[in-house]
Order: structure tokens, then sequence, then C-alpha cells
């Protein structure tokens, strides 16, 4: 059974994430693990699946989550609790405008990143408390949780080689920090398994998109067109 939401924080208008027509997605790992080829490939087989889409990733899956992304990734001096305000303020607009209309009207939403990686990385590594932060970011989306939440579980050794480009403020982190948010998103899945599937992101991505849709197949609605 997934966690109670807190006492005080309220209910979505339509309900909660099992009452709504659509279904909701999300990948959570560490950065290297693959979540946007994941997504995409979700997206590609679901489409063919007959169902409408929405692929979208946190933070900038709005215009206003684009500027808070290029704030909280490539700004300046940006303290522990302002990163996990602006990831919390992202959050909210997001499902206000994009995520809870798609479930309403029966898409499959999937999302790279929701509010476990505010819990792992904020909350675990920068010690502020992953209760405390998972508590902030219930209340800015009213509770709501995904259906399905695929754990790209890897080393993140092995993700640092993976990355391509210049880093962002938290690819810049050091080794232990990043080990630290692997260690509490195995923590966050061995706590809630009704909700996360765990899944070795070092396989090969065909046999990991395999492996997720194999598990999501039964959950999905009738498509809605």
């Amino acid at each position: 059974m997934s966690p109670e939401v807190p006492a005080g924080i309220p209910a979505l208008a339509s309900g909660a994430a099992g009452q709504l027509a659509g279904c909701f997605i999300s990948l959570e790992g560490g950065d290297g693990a693959g979540k946007t080829t994941q997504r995409d490939l979700l997206g590609r087989w679901l489409t063919d699946l007959g169902h409408e889409v929405v692929l979208t990733r946190e933070p900038g899956g709005t215009d206003l989550g684009r500027v808070l992304r290029e704030a909280v990734l490539h700004g300046d001096d940006v303290d522990p609790r302002t990163e996990a305000l602006l990831y919390a303020t992202d959050r909210a607009h997001h499902v206000h405008h994009l995520v809870l209309p798609a479930l309403e009207r029966g898409a499959v939403v999937v999302t790279d990143r929701y509010l476990d990686s505010s819990v792992a990385y904020q909350g675990a590594a920068r010690d502020l408390g992953p209760e405390e932060i998972r508590g902030l970011n219930l209340w800015a989306t009213r509770g709501l949780l995904p259906h399905l939440t695929v754990l790209l579980d890897l080393d993140p050794a092995i993700g640092a080689q993976r990355r391509h480009g210049t880093p962002d403020r938290l690819e810049r982190e050091s080794l232990d920090f990043h080990i630290r948010v692997r260690h509490h998103f195995l923590d966050l899945a061995a706590a809630d398994p009704d909700r996360f599937l765990v899944v070795d992101a070092a396989a090969a991505p065909e046999d990991v998109h395999h492996a997720v849709r194999d598990h999501l197949r039964p959950m999905l609605p009738e498509p809605a067109r």
C-alpha cells in the first residue's frame, strides 16, 4: 500500500491518481540512468497501443518550468532551501497545468522525474529532511502520486561516465552525494513496493524497456481513442 498523504494536505478535487481516467508514470534514478531514453521508448510503445501520451519532465515541463529549470540547474548561488522550493514550485505548476488535465481526459503521462527526486536529492543528500521535503511536495501537488514509479538503478560512477555535455549544478556534486541519492531512492522503493518497480539500468536499453512495459501493461486503462 502506498504511504498515506499527511494530514492537512488538501486532496485533489477529482480524487487521487487511482480515481483519474488516465495513467501516471514517473521515471526516477540518478543522472545518466537512462530516464529520458526510457520515457521516449515508452511513448512510442504507448502511442502504438492507441493511447494519448504526454511525455514530460521535471523541472521544465511547462513554459514557466523551463525558466525555473534554468534557475535551479544553471543559476548561481542557489542554496539548498531555495533549490527545494524552486523544484516544488515547478512541480505545483506542472501538475496543475499539464499533468492533471491530461490524466483527467484519460491520457497516459510519463514524466522524467517527479517528487521522489526531491526527496532523494534535497531531502536526503542535501540533509533537508526526507519527510519535510516529501510533505512540501505532496502539498504542492495536492497529494498526487504516480500509479507506477520506475526506479532505474545504476552505480553513480557508471552514470557519470554516460553523461555528455556540460554538467549542471547537481551533476557536479561529489560521488558521495550521488551515492547517497542512490541509496535513498532504494529506500523509497523498499518502503513502497506497490508503487515502485526497480530495474537494473546497467542492462541494455531495450531490455530495460521490455521489463518496464511488461510490468505496466496490466495497469493501463483502455485507450482513450
